[in-house]
């Protein structure tokens, strides 16, 4: 066994947890998170000589991104998810919740279901930007665009997701022209 199979090793034992956690936010899946890893994972593994050690993180990530959207743009049927937490019939698991738990667990089951209808690159930059706190160069260079191409996609995304009944009733935010009068 070589080096780098060792570095690479021991990179993917350190960081497998927060790559799937950073996956699961882009697919909504625990399953298809781990999935999409692995996959980027191989394909990191063939370059992993000619990958900078400071710069692995952002690598992979990137193409955890990358393997993501391109599973989107082959799927023409859209998938349909069960929130977190869930049975199949969609009960809570494990019992009852106290009110504020269930609140917050309807507000994040309807985050990610708005999400999930957005298109993969532009769900990718809402998660970059907003649930990976990471700033518009950095949400770039991790997916291969331009600034532009960022600021553009954010704007788009939380016009489409602004623009959602059942998401903005949830938050408590009035329809563009509500409130105005």
């Amino acid at each position: 066994m070589s080096d780098a199979d060792d570095t690479f090793r021991v990179f993917v034992d350190a960081r497998w947890p927060a790559l799937v956690r950073f996956a699961w936010t882009l697919t909504g899946d625990r399953g298809h998170a781990e999935d999409v890893v692995q996959s980027a994972l191989e394909k990191t593994w063939r370059r992993w000589r000619h990958v900078r050690l400071d710069g692995a993180e952002a690598y992979v990530r990137a193409a955890v991104v990358n393997t993501v959207i391109s599973r989107a743009r082959r799927r023409r049927v859209r998938e349909t998810f069960l929130p977190a937490g869930t049975q199949e019939g969609g009960a809570p698991a494990g019992g009852a919740w106290d009110v504020d738990l269930a609140e917050e667990r309807a507000l994040a089951d309807a985050v990610w279901v708005e999400l999930a209808l957005l298109p993969a690159r532009m769900r990718a930059v809402v998660v970059l930007r907003f649930l990976e706190d990471q700033s518009e160069a950095s949400t770039a260079q991790l997916l291969g665009c331009s600034v532009g191409t960022v600021k553009s996609q954010t704007n788009r995304a939380m016009a489409r997701l602004r623009e959602r009944t059942a998401l903005r009733d949830l938050v408590g935010v009035p329809a563009a022209g509500e409130g105005e009068r």
